[in-house]
């Protein structure tokens, strides 16, 4: 058993286990601050050929909290991965363990993998995941909701329509039609993203506490209103991809007397 799997089964357990600590490099804010520099960790990575056969035993890991399928939880608080471009997954796993980007739930399970080759085989294996259809939106309704009287927002449909005309005004052009991204440019894909993850991360985009964000991004997003991002998310999270999205499960025959 590898140790990452140890440490799962530890924490999963509830026993306390002395989390290694992340570093803490200069991000956004510091004047040299230069997104996507080249060189370290990251660099190596993306020069390997990932091995996703071998990628898929390093993201038991990962499924820990992603879940095998890369879904993520719908409530936000982890992300969907499946599809991602191995780029971002790439460029993103490398600053969290390099600490230009704070994660400190993450990081200890990040810090696990143990080179650059890894890195990659990990990324290919979740890049050829599908994309589950299923996830957090902005009318979901919360996976810990008891209350029989909750209802859908009503105000989705102009949420829907709001969030559209701002995406395709500004969001568009890296991020896509389909919420596709850009592999070659370190665009993430946020189809099938949810909702909750999004808001969340747009908003501490804007507000500066993303520390390893795309200085282009900062400044499109630093005008927006906690309404408007509001908006934006619920849009983003109806995006689809024709053709990487997973295929919908067939419905279970019931069985004859």
């Amino acid at each position: 058993m590898k140790a990452s799997l140890l440490l799962i089964g530890l924490l999963s357990a509830g026993i306390a286990v002395a989390a290694p600590q992340a570093p803490k490099s200069e991000g956004i804010e510091g004047k040299d601050y230069k997104w996507n520099a080249q060189g370290g960790e990251k660099s190596e990575a993306l020069t390997k050929k990932g091995d996703a056969k071998a990628g898929e035993e390093g993201y038991e890991t990962c499924g820990a909290c992603h879940l095998p399928s890369g879904a993520g939880r719908p409530d936000g608080t982890f992300p969907q991965l499946a599809g991602q471009h191995t780029t971002v997954l790439i460029k993103q796993m490398a600053d969290i363990r390099a600490g230009l980007r704070d994660n400190p739930t993450m990081y200890p399970f990040a810090a696990t993998l143990t080179d650059a080759q890894e890195l990659a085989n990990v990324s290919a294996y979740i890049e050829k995941m599908c994309i589950p259809p299923d996830h957090g939106k902005y009318d979901s309704k919360p996976g810990d909701n008891l209350d029989a009287n909750w209802k859908p927002p009503a105000d989705t449909s102009k949420r829907l329509a709001d969030g559209k005309a701002l995406y395709e005004k500004e969001c568009l052009e890296c991020h896509g039609k389909n919420g596709e991204g850009v592999k070659e440019k370190f665009y993430p894909v946020i189809a099938g993203q949810h909702y909750k993850y999004l808001l969340r991360q747009m908003t501490e985009i804007r507000d500066g506490h993303r520390r390893n964000a795309n200085p282009d991004m900062v400044r499109i997003i630093k005008k927006y209103t906690d309404d408007q991002l509001i908006s934006i998310s619920a849009y983003q999270s109806s995006l689809i991809m024709p053709g990487a999205m997973c295929k919908p499960k067939a419905a279970k025959k019931g069985r004859g007397l």
